[in-house]
């Protein structure tokens, strides 16, 4: 470093006393391209001269974005100018690192299966410092996330909206293991990845705290031909009031039965029984195919768990039964009580559509929320 430059940097000092703010880049450049010994020496004959008044600005020139050789030789200053009593300025205390807990799945609720293949689920993610966080979704069997919302919420106010879901939950709520229902809607992402679909918008900002799972086995085993018989019993409970085939796949067949019935001809009632069954049979060999078995299946083998935990053994023993039925592909789906009795039921509902006594909208089928 030239003396021009140690002139012109001492002078650049000078000037910074009671105002640090005023050092720019050009004398840094000339203190930090000078030897050690000519740094140092600038740097002693400045404390020299103004003493305390020094310290602010030697304290500036240890800051991280000044060259590391000023920024020693700075600090050197500083020790010398604290060892003749004066301190150097009070920095900030530094604040606390917090580590933050990842965000987990704390609690997990869902509802029973309706008759779409749609269910409700909630999921309570708990970020630590970052509190709670609630995951609302609807999901399908058929079609994956129907439905998405949620956000941050408060224990007192989950208390409240749970609650209020009870009361007005037309579907059994029950609180269920995390990884339940993760799995749950691990099964509804595997069906966009096998439809080609993508889940509505409003997942993006949940699908961190989830992935794809395989769909959980199919029951497996002989089933009970007792319980197997009475397993369309089950249609009769509320819960299950909505299982039947979507009405609209079955409307021309409702208007053959409705012909049928209506009909001036002279038949015996056993022929118009047999004509009604040959209907039935049309309409389980066509709408209840192999995907169709295993999704009835497995809706089932869901409400097993829903009456073992709502303490309804004999219900649990009848769903699993007829799980197990449908889900034997050894067994003909024409002659399955369970399939016929959701097909007779669909076959009436179209009945009652045409004939104006029910909406077509309000006995939809079609995958949506429970």
């Amino acid at each position: 470093m030239v003396d021009v430059d140690a002139s012109a940097a001492r002078r650049a000092l000078d000037a910074a006393v009671g105002d640090p703010a005023r050092l720019d880049a050009a004398p840094l450049v000339a203190l930090a391209a000078a030897a050690p010994e000519a740094l140092d020496a600038t740097l002693r004959a400045f404390t020299d001269a103004h003493g305390a008044a020094a310290m602010p600005v030697l304290d500036a020139l240890t800051a991280e974005r000044v060259d590391r050789a000023v920024r020693k030789a700075a600090r050197l200053s500083v020790y010398r100018l604290s060892q003749r009593g004066v301190p150097a300025p009070a920095r900030p205390a530094p604040k606390p690192v917090i580590e933050r807990r990842p965000e987990r799945a704390a609690r997990a609720w869902l509802s029973a299966v309706d008759g779409s293949g749609s269910r409700a689920l909630w999921m309570l993610f708990d970020g630590g410092t970052a509190g709670l966080s609630l995951c609302s979704l609807i999901v399908n069997d058929e079609v994956g996330v129907v439905d998405a919302a949620g956000g941050e919420i408060t224990k007192k106010r989950l208390e409240t909206e749970l609650a209020t879901l009870r009361a007005s939950q037309k579907l059994p709520w029950l609180e269920v293991e995390p990884a339940r229902a993760l799995q749950a809607v691990g099964e509804a992402l595997h069906t966009h990845g096998t439809l080609g679909t993508s889940p509505p918008a409003a997942f993006q900002r949940w699908e961190r705290f989830f992935a794809p799972a395989e769909p959980a086995a199919l029951p497996a085993g002989a089933a009970d031909p007792a319980l197997v018989e009475r397993a369309p019993s089950l249609l009769e409970l509320p819960e299950m009031a909505g299982w039947f085939l979507d009405p609209e796949g079955v409307q021309a067949d409702a208007l053959e039965l409705l012909q049928g019935r209506e009909s001036k001809l002279v038949v015996s009632d056993q022929i118009k029984a047999e004509r009604e069954e040959a209907i039935v049979d049309r309409v389980v060999e066509r709408e209840l195919g192999a995907q169709a078995r295993c999704r009835w299946a497995r809706r089932l083998a869901e409400m097993v768990f829903v009456f073992q935990s709502t303490d309804r053994p004999e219900q649990a023993a009848l769903a699993e039964a007829a799980a197990r039925a449908l889900a034997d592909d050894t067994r003909e789906t024409r002659v399955d009580p369970f399939a016929r009795a959701l097909a007779r039921r669909a076959l009436e509902i179209a009945g009652e559509v045409a004939l104006g006594r029910l909406s077509a909208a309000e006995v939809s089928r079609k995958p949506g929320g429970p």
